[in-house]
């Protein structure tokens, strides 16, 4: 269905401008009503978590039970169904939103019943992997940037570009995700590396485009020493002194310096790709106050920056930024929080690659050809 229906993006004030999902005529809830006593979420593993999670179910009665979810896949396969009328809501980030919205999995969801909403960050109160021609079909939450991590002991001088983790000379020393997604990395460098593919948007590649970014990946292949899939594995390598650079995230550097090891990142001069997470709500939820109810409760400048400190990322209530420093002096830098909206330019949010170019061409790759490129990539 993306391969047929999207229509292209902006970045608008009013998300993106695309094809109607299958749920956009369904009108939200004008109030929230009582909780029906539970609440079904599937979350990243941290982001239901007794501190906050505690305070919510005693004011408000809904009894939370949650599934962690390994990847954006799991995500979209344990939504399917629009929930399955189990689920309620799920935390998912940019390269699955657009998959769960067209499928018709998540309805619309209305932001004045979401007090905080107006404090977010401008790129997250109506961004284009969650907000289709003016209208919400989930909540932002928290994002990151996927930073070029370093040991500081092999690079006295800060690497600057995202070519180190394409250079034979550190051939078995780099990490990457072990994600599609990361075609889009490959595709951003070129942009800036080879101008004459005219790659204006990584997440939406013509075929020469996405040849070139594969070509550039199996070359990196060899070079690659692991694919890291959570967050432990890519800091255990870096510990052990198995890998001395790669594509991370904040959280690990965080970590990784808190124990010990000599660690930095930086955001390279070609700019960088960078999740954002939304909480979504399934076309069938059964409690679906209780759910409303959680999306304004972890849309609170408190909540928001528990769980970032908690699991290492950037709230996007701005007022969460006062109440991160009063915790944690720093960690409002850190994590970005108190960034500049020139910052936001350099960073190029998940989205799920689509069939639809931007000149209103069918000839972009949609994300199911990511994903067979990647497991060749992969061998």
């Amino acid at each position: 269905m993306l391969a047929i229906t999207a229509c292209g993006s902006s970045t608008s004030d009013t998300g993106s401008t695309q094809q109607p999902p299958p749920t956009a005529n369904m009108k939200p809830p004008t109030s929230i009503g009582a909780g029906e006593g539970a609440l079904n979420l599937i979350d990243w593993g941290g982001y239901v978590q007794s501190l906050w999670q505690k305070p919510f179910e005693q004011q408000t009665g809904c009894k939370i039970t949650y599934k962690d979810a390994g990847s954006s896949d799991e995500m979209v396969s344990l939504m399917a169904g629009g929930g399955g009328g189990q689920w309620d809501m799920v935390s998912a980030s940019g390269d699955a939103d657009l998959r769960l919205i067209y499928i018709g999995d998540v309805k619309p969801m209305n932001m004045e019943l979401i007090p905080d909403w107006q404090n977010f960050q401008p790129n997250f109160k109506n961004p284009p992997f969650n907000t289709i021609n003016g209208i919400h079909y989930g909540v932002s939450l928290q994002w990151g940037p996927n930073t070029l991590l370093y040991n500081t002991k092999k690079f006295v001088n800060p690497p600057t570009s995202w070519g180190v983790i394409y250079d034979p000379q550190y051939s078995g020393l780099i990490t990457i995700p072990d994600n599609p997604i990361q075609i889009a990395d490959a595709a951003l460098y070129l942009s800036k590396t080879k101008p004459s593919l005219k790659i204006t948007d990584p997440y939406e590649l013509t075929q020469s485009q996405f040849d070139a970014a594969i070509a550039l990946l199996k070359k990196q292949r060899p070079l690659v020493r692991t694919f890291w899939a959570a967050v432990g594995d890519e800091e255990t390598a870096f510990k052990s002194g198995d890998v001395v650079v790669g594509a991370a995230w904040p959280i690990m550097t965080t970590d990784l310096k808190a124990a010990g090891a000599p660690v930095n990142d930086t955001i390279p001069s070609e700019g960088a790709t960078g999740w954002a997470d939304t909480w979504l709500l399934a076309t069938k939820a059964p409690h679906p106050n209780c759910a409303y109810l959680w999306a304004k409760w972890v849309s609170t400048p408190t909540v928001q920056a528990q769980q970032a400190l908690s699991y290492g990322e950037t709230p996007v209530n701005m007022k969460a930024c006062a109440v991160m420093e009063a915790s944690s002096a720093g960690s409002c830098a850190a994590f970005h929080a108190d960034a500049p909206g020139a910052y936001f330019d350099t960073i190029k949010f998940w989205k799920t690659p689509i069939a639809m170019c931007p000149d209103g061409s069918q000839k972009c790759i949609p994300y199911a050809q990511w994903q067979s490129a990647w497991t060749t990539i992969k061998g």
